[in-house]
């Protein structure tokens, strides 16, 4: 993945309805690694890593890129959203749009909050690099995924196999989306 663009990093803080987005700090470590060690998280993702392995190498403040935003709910970390420029891709369509990713703790699953943190998200892409698609690729065997994709303003442009699953690739029209939720 390469840098998002030519954009002023970190932002002031987005705030949501019910959630803050902001850059990471040190005291989201511990999150991070319950985070990226979860199984459940990684159903789609091709595995979890090993919590020691994690331990001995996230840096101590994880996360810190342009793009990168933390979701935070009530003080506490529950997710991670991510826009960043796809330099390879498996699909063609894809190389160099910038392409949306989250991550959400489980305990914050089926709350609304990863469509409200990636649709607060898009504004910011929005406002700071106007006229740009946004890509989104998920294993359709996710389909909690394909349908926040949907209500995020996405539409298919192929399907593809990857990873040794059928791969959805979505693409968001410049300025456009649908509403979070």
């Amino acid at each position: 993945m390469m840098k998002i663009g030519p954009v002023a990093w970190p932002p002031e803080p987005i705030t949501t309805e019910r959630l803050l987005l902001r850059e990471s700090q040190a005291r989201d470590r511990t999150a991070f690694v319950e985070l990226l060690a979860s199984e459940r998280v990684h159903t789609y993702l091709g595995g979890a890593r090993p919590r020691a392995e994690l331990e001995r190498e996230l840096p101590d403040v994880p996360g810190r890129s342009a793009g990168s935003f933390v979701v935070e709910l009530g003080g506490e970390m529950i997710g991670l959203v991510q826009l960043r420029r796809a330099a390879e891709h498996h699909s063609p369509a894809a190389v160099g749009k910038a392409d949306l990713g989250y991550l959400f703790l489980p305990r914050a699953w089926g709350s609304g909050y990863a469509g409200e943190a990636c649709g607060a998200a898009l504004g910011w892409f929005d406002g700071v690099l106007p006229g740009e698609p946004v890509i989104l690729t998920t294993q359709t065997a996710n389909i909690r995924s394909m349908r926040l994709a949907a209500r995020l303003g996405f539409e298919e442009v192929e399907r593809f196999t990857a990873w040794g699953a059928e791969q959805w690739l979505g693409l968001r029209p410049p300025s456009g989306g649908g509403a979070a939720g």
